[in-house]
């Protein structure tokens, strides 16, 4: 089903591509033009094109958002974002189960297992078997993983207001409440 809105006249296909704005081209697809050669490529298709367009653009933030952070707050710490993610999941839980780490990280737990080894040499992280059940692991932050934390928290956050800047706070608390719909949507079970 292709969607239009009444009060922009213009085709959906044509709003997508406008929406994009002028980019500047060094020899790389600017998004821009990228959304131009998608609208055609689309043309006549029956699509629902802004469902298209938030998917990708959610795709695209993340990962502009991921890589950003990777380049600026992370690399002077050495950490990947995985790697981030899982101190982050411990440090607020404190201690917490690996499996448990893995689902809120979002990784699988072969992924968990080889961040957790990496984090754990550097002294990061510390792994405990469950007091109740050998076949468990614990993960908690040491002491040099929690002022690690302590010390990269206030700098990630100001990273994610530079990245939220061109929002207003009413923008940034919609934008949250859509994207957690979103995931909340898509944990009730998958697409058909």
């Amino acid at each position: 089903m292709v969607v239009t809105q009444p009060s922009d006249p213009r085709p959906p296909l044509n709003r997508y591509a406008a929406a994009a704005g002028p980019g500047d081209s060094d020899g790389q697809h600017t998004l821009a033009e990228t959304e131009s050669a998608v609208a055609e490529r689309l043309r006549g298709l029956s699509v629902d094109v802004a469902a298209m367009a938030a998917v990708s653009n959610i795709y695209r933030a993340a990962g502009a958002v991921r890589n950003n952070f990777e380049r600026t707050v992370l690399q002077p710490y050495d950490l990947t974002w995985t790697a981030w993610v899982v101190l982050w999941v411990v440090w607020i839980w404190q201690e917490i189960e690996t499996r448990h780490v893995a689902a809120e990280a979002g990784i699988s737990k072969g992924t968990l297992t080889g961040v957790a080894a990496t984090l754990q040499r550097r002294g990061l992280l510390a792994r405990r078997v469950h007091p109740g059940d050998g076949r468990r692991v614990l993960l908690a932050l040491t002491d040099s993983g929690s002022e690690l934390m302590d010390k990269l928290f206030p700098e990630f956050n100001r990273a994610e207001q530079f990245v939220t800047a061109t929002l207003g706070d009413d923008q940034k608390l919609a934008l949250a409440q859509s994207l957690r719909a979103i995931v909340r949507h898509l944990e009730q079970g998958p697409a058909r």
